[in-house]
């Protein structure tokens, strides 16, 4: 490492060293970490977050951090210790805050009660629906801690609540299970608090706990209800006209002596919360049986005394079953009735079964959970990364990640604030996510069994959006390039982390259809080149060979050269297109700094522009008079494209072997980080899309035109920043060897979503939990070559950050690896992964 490396990894220790700390009570040992000498415990009006530290003060404003089941709904913990983003019913629900609270009551002469959260954000009291009738029916009135703080160590999350004029401080763990490699696990709809309390007095505090909740699931023309469950209750809503509504969710804690209110206090106005909070500052309990229908919400209880100095956990689980839906996305080329059912529905009978397995297997989905954190958080790699990725593993929780009852995932690019944001699980957006294949590896074989089964035609045309439910679609518009080329080298990359030659036999006939298809489609001509119009992830078509789609295609390429040689299968034409279409990117397409785009309309194929097929919409006369000038609308032209070589990444990341010209590669690299990347977007025009980033804020833009050329009408996101795109760009850095470079725009990723305006747990791009942010996985990857080669049962590492150590995921286990005076070690945390030897750059070392 350099001079500057070397002190800004030691800035690094100090900023996001663990140490482990004990967790009294049942929360358990090594749950949570906090940094060594808690230099992470900011004070309360604190004017910087540190990367990967607590969040306190204004940094609490906008945190939501998701709990719940891969495909399977998730309500949000917020960074005060609340209940928000109630998303349950198959679709987000982002400003839906269900009315639910717990509290603390101290019994005595002048009893004393409080809410389990900390102060409500300012942006709550006015500006969202309903405030400007003074947010009515909401709990924002009553009171609260005066202090909180957050911490997360993913899937865990901590707040830490207190307030000089209450003799107990509160701590709060949320979690909800996530073992890689256990995907059936990582699916349940559940969650759990688990609640310390801590007697700072010197009296001994006579105590009650309560939750409380409306029952916010009440529709009209339903019956609503209460029902009973061990230790709580199940709020339930029953439509025999709409079975999409009929939900139930569960609340219910581990202590026997549990009561339960059933009714609140049924009455007009806000009668039944006031009659419940009555009931909680009274340090009462109140216990009501289940009535037929109408019960308005209900509470739990649980006594509980401290003597001075100890402490007290209370353990309160969620469990929810919604098994209907009414989604049915996508233009269908059959014509049966179906709508989208949950993996969950098809494991569990009804909520009753749910909440039976969720009990007898607490312990285990929490020590499996916490293994994985901890195997994860043991990495020494800097703050900031691994504040992206943990912060980005969080979509598999969202609502953006569903999953159908055979267990196949199907997935939204990213969530709208009440429904699904561009629907199928778009190829050319999950081209991006990296982490699935790692934590999930036979969740995203189900998205290429989609992608080369139902989306794809005799043909060999790729559907690039899949139907919900999962079924046969038309093919009545473009393939996308990216997308179709991607699925080729995520395919090779998926056999050699699954090691499963079967897979690859059988699904290669298909695979060899889709390049067939992609060749006489785009590259008509044999030269090697992405030439003819092709559609990719800025929702338009590029006119001519580019750097972009022209680096997937001979990635792809080169992808079907290795799996064929592997399967002995003929690879000849592959081959020579390969060798033609680099000649061509190297000598045709680089412009001495950067990759680029001529833009061509003559000599092709297609037809005339302003009469081809576009999401665009027909030209207009004044767009004819600019094609006329101009060419096409929404190309890049001489533009410095931040994706202008992201074929190269993708093969990288995928394990293929280098074949790119590494050092035009790099100074294309180069040149986007100087061109692209702002620290200040104050002068920025954005006429487009510009809340991603705008202001004084940092980015990187997805294209400039350093070299002049701009068209009058760029490609229809050229002026945004998108995160997937920055950690993309960012990774691929960090492999050629330009560390500094890298993790500068990752630093400034990560500053805009550092609570005060932005989530720091829901990078947005079309959508919330946009999945293309899932590109930070392969931070992990870029620092330090970490990869698994189930074929050959080989583990490879090229370190860009001196010894490490740092987390990894097969589809036979996981654990750690670390690095040390080039001497590897692996520690496998859980599972099997047989290792050979391993290959440290380029040195093979038997295991």
């Amino acid at each position: 490492m350099s001079k500057n490396q070397r002190r800004s990894f030691l800035k690094n220790i100090t900023l996001g060293g663990l140490g482990a700390v004990t967790v009294p009570g049942s929360i358990g040992q090594g749950e949570l970490h906090e940094n060594a000498g808690n230099a992470d415990r900011a004070p309360i009006d604190q004017e910087t977050h540190s990367f990967n530290g607590t969040y306190s003060g204004k940094f609490l404003t906008r945190l939501a951090f998701p709990i719940g089941g891969i495909g399977a709904g998730m309500f949000c913990m917020e960074g005060t210790g609340a209940i928000s983003h109630m998303s349950i019913r198959h679709r987000p629900e982002i400003f839906h805050e269900p009315g639910m609270f717990a509290a603390v009551s101290i019994k005595g002469d002048n009893p004393r009660a409080k809410v389990l959260e900390g102060p409500v954000p300012e942006w709550k009291f006015f500006g969202q629906r309903g405030t400007g009738n003074g947010a009515a029916g909401t709990t924002f009135g009553l009171p609260r801690f005066g202090e909180a703080s957050f911490k997360t160590e993913f899937p865990f999350g901590k707040v830490e609540l207190s307030d000089h004029q209450f003799p107990l401080s509160v701590t709060i763990i949320g979690w909800s299970p996530i073992i890689p490699g256990d995907a059936d696990a990582s699916s349940l709809p559940v969650g759990a608090f688990e609640y310390t309390f801590h007697n700072n007095s010197p009296d001994v505090q006579d105590a009650v706990f309560s939750f409380n909740s409306k029952n916010f699931l009440a529709t009209d023309k339903a019956t609503n209800s209460v029902r009973a469950a061990t230790n709580g209750f199940i709020l339930k809503n029953e439509n025999a006209g709409k079975p999409q509504e009929n939900t139930d969710f569960a609340v219910f804690t581990n202590e026997p002596d549990t009561r339960t209110d059933h009714c609140w206090f049924r009455g007009g106005w806000w009668d039944p919360l006031t009659m419940a909070w009555n009931t909680v500052k009274q340090a009462g309990i109140v216990e009501n049986p289940p009535v037929d229908k109408d019960a308005p919400g209900a509470s739990l209880f649980v006594r509980f005394k401290l003597l001075p100095g100890e402490k007290r956990s209370i353990r309160l689980c969620f469990a929810w079953f919604t098994p209907e839906s009414d989604l049915q996305i996508g233009e269908k080329s059959v014509s049966e009735k179906l709508f989208y059912k949950p993996w969950y529905a098809g494991r569990f009978k009804d909520i009753n079964e749910l909440i039976s397995y969720w009990q007898n297997n607490y312990h285990e989905l929490k020590s499996g959970s916490r293994s994985f954190s901890e195997a994860f958080y043991a990495s020494t790699l800097p703050p900031e990364v691994m504040e992206a990725v943990a912060a980005n593993l969080t979509i598999l929780k969202s609502p953006t990640v569903m999953r159908q009852t055979d267990g196949r995932l199907w997935s939204w690019e990213g969530c709208g604030d009440e429904g699904g944001c561009c629907h199928g699980s778009c190829t050319h957006v999950w081209n991006y996510a990296q982490a699935i294949p790692h934590l999930f590896p036979a969740l995203e074989r189900s998205l290429r069994e989609t992608e080369f089964g139902e989306n794809q035609d005799m043909t060999g045309h790729q559907g690039f959006r899949a139907n919900l439910p999962i079924t046969v679609v038309k093919h009545e518009f473009h393939a996308a390039a990216d997308g179709q080329l991607g699925g080729i080298m995520k395919v090779y990359r998926d056999w050699r982390i699954s090691g499963d030659v079967n897979w690859l036999q059988r699904i290669y006939p298909r695979v060899k259809a889709s390049m067939d298809y992609s060749i006489k489609t785009w590259d008509p001509r044999g030269k090697g080149i992405v030439e003819e119009p092709h559609h990719n992830t800025y929702d338009i078509e590029f006119w001519g060979p580019d750097g972009m789609c022209t680096s997937f295609y001979l990635g792809a390429l080169h992808a079907m050269v290795e799996m064929s040689v592997f399967l002995k299968k003929d690879h000849k034409q592959y081959a020579i297109l390969l060798q033609k279409g680099k000649a061509y990117l190297e000598k045709e397409l680089f412009n001495g700094e950067y990759y680029y785009q001529q833009i061509k309309v003559d000599g092709l194929n297609a037809p005339d522009p302003a009469k081809a097929q576009s999401f665009g919409g027909e030209y207009s006369r004044e767009a004819v008079e600019l094609l006329k000038k101009e060419g096409p609308k929404y190309q890049y032209g001489t533009g410095c494209l931040s994706d202008g070589i992201l074929g190269a990444w993708m093969a990288q990341v995928c394990g293929l072997p280098e074949v790119f010209n590494r050092s035009q590669v790099t100074s294309h690299l180069l040149s986007v980080h100087q061109n692209n990347f702002k620290v200040d977007l104050s002068t920025h025009d954005n006429p487009q899309r510009p809340a991603y980033a705008l202001g004084n804020e940092g980015g990187l833009l997805l294209c400039t035109w350093p070299k002049g050329g701009e068209l009058s009408l760029p490609f229809v996101y050229s002026d945004e920043v998108w995160t997937g795109i920055e950690y993309q760009v960012a990774a691929h850095l960090v492999m050629m060897g330009k560390q500094d470079e890298g993790l500068s725009i990752v630093r400034e990723c990560r500053k805009r979503y550092d609570g005060r305006v932005r989530n720091p747990f829901n990078e947005y791009e079309c959508g919330h939990w946009y999945a293309r942010a899932m590109s930070s996985y392969s931070l992990l990857q870029a620092l330090t070559g970490l990869r698994y080669d189930a074929v050959a049962q080989s583990l490879y590492m090229h370190s860009q950050f001196g010894d490490f150590t740092c987390f990894l995921s097969t589809a036979g286990g996981f654990g750690t690896v670390k690095l040390k005076d080039g001497r590897p070690a692996l520690n496998v945390v859980s599972g099997k992964i047989p290792v050979r030897k391993f290959i440290v750059d380029s040195k093979i070392i038997p295991a």
